[in-house]
């Protein structure tokens, strides 16, 4: 199987052709613009598949209302970029896409993210550590139950042998002090 090249057009050869129903417009379409479409629908929708979805929905929508195009009223990347954000926009406004989020286990949704954004939490990374080592020592080893253990403010009262009300004021207390590092 060999791989064609991409086809690249003038705007004024792309419009023509588009105009024309040629099959060289849809190919030169989506060789030319089909990486920036993306990335706008990509910043909408976050859902891999679903932003494809929506890509492919936006070059049909251009083809089948090209004649609604008017080179006077703006370029023609703009025009589909208004499409491709607008179906996006309504795909996240949708019934079906709502009801699809509310469907979904937090424990797969919060994996999801971190693989879609390549995430992984690492406070180190983010200069948090060296902040929270700045911090008293019973603010520190508060801060470092609740946020970097996962403990609950109850097991770290436990854990420190502390009333609840002062691990609540003491980690208060810490969230203000690093506030101040970060306005």
């Amino acid at each position: 199987m060999s791989k064609r090249h991409k086809i690249s057009l003038s705007e004024e050869e792309l419009i023509a052709a588009l105009r024309n129903r040629e099959k060289i417009a849809a190919e030169a379409l989506y060789d030319m613009y089909s990486a920036s479409l993306f990335g706008v629908i990509s910043r909408i929708v976050i859902d891999i598949e679903t932003a494809e979805d929506i890509l492919q929905d936006t070059f049909v929508k251009i083809w089948n209302s090209f004649s609604s195009y008017s080179p006077d009223k703006g370029r023609l990347f703009t025009w589909m970029v208004n499409i491709a954000r607008n179906l996006a926009i309504d795909k996240l406004r949708s019934r079906d896409f709502k009801n699809q989020g509310k469907n979904q286990d937090i424990e797969n949704t919060v994996n999801v993210i971190d693989e879609q954004r390549n995430t992984v939490y690492k406070p180190e990374l983010m200069g948090l550590k060296d902040l929270v080592e700045t911090l008293k020592p019973e603010q520190k080893s508060i801060l470092d139950l609740v946020y970097f253990k996962g403990y609950t403010h109850v097991e770290a009262a436990d854990e420190l042998g502390v009333p609840l009300g002062t691990i609540k004021t003491r980690l208060r207390m810490a969230i203000v002090q690093l506030r101040k590092y970060f306005n």
